[in-house]
């Protein structure tokens, strides 16, 4: 029975390992992104009613917060288009909040529900970089991120035999999942390096739509040295021990990513 059991989780795995039709990589994705979309704006929703939200009718950074989102999202789904791939991004619903708070950070669930925090904002301190932002996060969404890590959190925590099991019960653990899939992983050398992978995607892609939002992609390099100045105030553990790279390292690889994407940035005035 172990066996049997045991080819069945090997047979899941193969057949849930796809290649992402924009980044080429192949992705561990066991949960159906309808699924996931649904678990996050539910998610959503219930950090909504417990913040603090700005209303974008009544503060300038809250409305250039949703006109930023606006013209990611709109680069996003123009691209996808191009690359006849509409029907991967077919269900998002996009929207872009901005919440009082002093932490440092931004994020966007699957299905395009975008949050940047007020404490973010004076290290962006443009329109630009704010751009550069959102386009990483939501970058995470379309890349199936999200889906990625929950998927392996899932691997690692319930082990061979007992995922055949917790596949048949995938609501419960999708909501159980979907926030921590947004943390830090718990295996040095399993987890973190798909995270690091992620970010550089994020930052990749990220970039190139943050062009074709008609923002200056060059503005990314500014930001993240305004970001490495914050950090070096904090406590952070090295870059092997973290899911998102040094600073130092991600402003090298945005630097390479740079040629191409200032090749899809068309000012808009």
């Amino acid at each position: 029975m172990k066996r049997i059991m045991t080819f069945l989780t090997a047979s899941i795995l193969l057949v849930a390992c796809s290649r992402n039709a924009i980044t080429g990589r192949k992705q561990l994705t066991l949960y159906p992104e309808s699924e996931i979309a649904a678990a996050a704006n539910q998610q959503y929703r219930q950090f909504l009613s417990q913040s603090k939200v700005v209303s974008p009718s009544s503060n300038r950074d809250a409305e250039m917060v949703r006109r930023v989102g606006q013209r990611i999202a709109s680069a996003i789904t123009q691209y996808y288009k191009q690359q006849n791939l509409a029907n991967e991004i077919s269900g998002y619903e996009w929207e872009y909040n901005l919440v009082d708070s002093k932490e440092v950070n931004a994020w966007c669930m699957p299905g395009g529900k975008i949050v940047v925090y007020t404490g973010l904002l004076p290290v962006t301190q443009n329109e630009a970089a704010l751009a550069v932002v959102i386009g990483h996060e939501v970058t995470h969404a379309v890349a199936k991120h999200g889906n990625e890590r929950m998927s392996q959190a899932m691997v690692q925590q319930l082990g061979g035999v007992a995922l055949a099991t917790a596949l048949s019960n995938q609501p419960t653990e999708t909501q159980n999942l979907l926030m921590a899939a947004y943390g830090a992983g718990s295996e040095v050398g399993i987890l973190l390096p798909f995270s690091r992978n992620q970010e550089y995607e994020a930052d990749k892609f990220g970039l190139y739509y943050t062009a074709m939002a008609g923002y200056n992609p060059q503005e990314a390099i500014a930001l993240w040295k305004r970001m490495e100045a914050v950090s070096q105030n904090s406590a952070r553990p090295p870059e092997f021990m973290s899911t998102h790279p040094s600073e130092g390292n991600r402003i090298k690889r945005l630097e390479s990513y740079m040629p191409e994407a200032l090749k899809y940035y068309k000012p808009v005035h």
